[in-house]
């Protein structure tokens, strides 16, 4: 991490750029759009699967995906709210992911919430309704049933995922720093 990593390119007009620093490849399949909160200088990355779409049939609240500052949606990853029975009939209800979180690509995520400063490594499945606080590691080809809690400052692996180890009091501040060197090194060529 630092001044000397490569820089990440892509094609220019592969990436569609926002006002707020946002880059949506023009290959990732948005849906419900209008449903979907991109806090700002996030990546969305060919592939990528984001269902807006899926939302509460009741009226009011309609945001589906709320995503902060600095994230990163991995290539082919799938990210969708959870859903249940509920008074009889089937609901979604919405996922927020904080600042500063990295999605690992073709994974499939269905979150209640995810904390700051969280990685998600390759091909994991976070289950419905998991909540990952603030700080955590998720190691890759991980799988997180249903309901799962991963509390702050650890590192989860396996099948089913468990808590293998912690994180130093450090990390926070090498997360950020991951998350906005990527950001800055992903340019178009």
């Amino acid at each position: 991490m630092g001044a000397f990593e490569p820089m990440i390119t892509y094609e220019k007009g592969t990436y569609i750029e926002t006002d707020t620093g946002n880059k949506v490849s023009r290959k990732a399949t948005i849906t419900g759009a209008t449903n979907i909160i991109l806090g700002g200088k996030s990546i969305i990355q060919t592939g990528s699967i984001l269902r807006g779409d899926l939302r509460r049939s009741t009226a009011g609240q309609h945001v589906v995906i709320t995503m902060g500052r600095y994230c990163l949606i991995g290539e082919g990853s799938i990210v969708r709210p959870p859903g249940k029975m509920y008074k009889g009939s089937f609901t979604f209800y919405p996922l927020r992911i904080s600042d500063f979180v990295h999605i690992g690509p073709n994974c499939i995520v269905e979150a209640a919430s995810i904390g700051s400063g969280v990685e998600i490594g390759k091909n994991c499945i976070i289950g419905k309704f998991v909540v990952i606080k603030d700080l955590a590691v998720i190691l890759p080809d991980t799988v997180l049933p249903e309901g799962t809690v991963v509390p702050s400052m650890s590192i989860w692996s396996g099948n089913p995922g468990k808590l293998i180890d912690t994180l130093p009091e450090t990390y926070q501040e090498t997360m950020e720093a991951k998350c906005k060197s990527y950001y800055q090194r992903f340019r178009a060529a």
